[in-house]
């Protein structure tokens, strides 16, 4: 149904969008820093799931519209941007407590693994680099004449999700190996926390202000 070349080439246009660090990317370092493996871990999970929620969407026609109007896409946008800036705050706020928090229990656990995964749906969802690229860029890679068009994006979707999978991964162990460093320090971890928390109230600014590819 979908070529081999059309997959080799959609990969290769992926690997090219994906190497460079998104929002998506960004969030899952912050939250690594701010809460640790197990987090990064379910975050990323939840990325993914967000992301091809994407390519579901882009694959039955609602991306078209997303990308075609001005205001559903503003909309999308600051949805996230909010989002993120929130759980950005939250870290923040609480980054003295991260000792006696992960004394008490894995990171994953405190804040609930079904949540953490859902955070990151969410912020996957409502991610404008992967709003811009699944709608224009995924559609020109299927064989309209072979027919099944939807069926043919959401297998061609499965191929940066693949991509992201590995990478969203080594980012976010390589940010929580840097985590466990500063663990062995209350006013260290307490740091890195922050600086976990105003990387995402950053990431949510950068978002809220990234404009339409027109």
């Amino acid at each position: 149904m979908v070529s081999t070349q059309s997959i080799l080439a959609f990969a290769a246009m992926s690997l090219l969008v994906i190497v460079i660090p998104g929002p998506s990317v960004l969030f899952v370092i912050g939250r690594a820093l701010a809460h640790g493996r197990r987090v990064a871990l379910a975050t990323v999970l939840g990325n993914l799931l967000g992301s091809y929620l994407l390519v579901v969407a882009v694959a039955w026609g609602l991306g078209a519209l997303v990308e075609s109007s001005a205001t559903v896409f503003v909309g999308v946008k600051l949805a996230g941007a909010v989002y993120l800036v929130y759980l950005g705050v939250q870290a923040f706020r609480h980054r003295k407590e991260m000792r006696a928090a992960t004394m008490a229990a894995p990171a994953g656990e405190r804040r609930g693994d079904l949540r953490t995964v859902l955070d990151g749906i969410f912020v996957g969802v409502t991610n404008p680099k992967g709003v811009v690229f699944f709608a224009a860029v995924l559609p020109q890679f299927v064989d309209h004449s072979a027919g099944r068009v939807p069926l043919q994006m959401m297998v061609l979707g499965l191929v940066p999700v693949a991509i992201g999978m590995i990478t969203d991964t080594l980012w976010g162990l390589g940010a929580s190996a840097a985590r466990s460093w500063f663990a062995r320090s209350d006013r260290r971890l307490s740091m890195v926390g922050g600086a976990g928390g105003i990387a995402m109230i950053g990431l949510g600014v950068t978002v809220a202000a990234t404009g339409r590819a027109d």
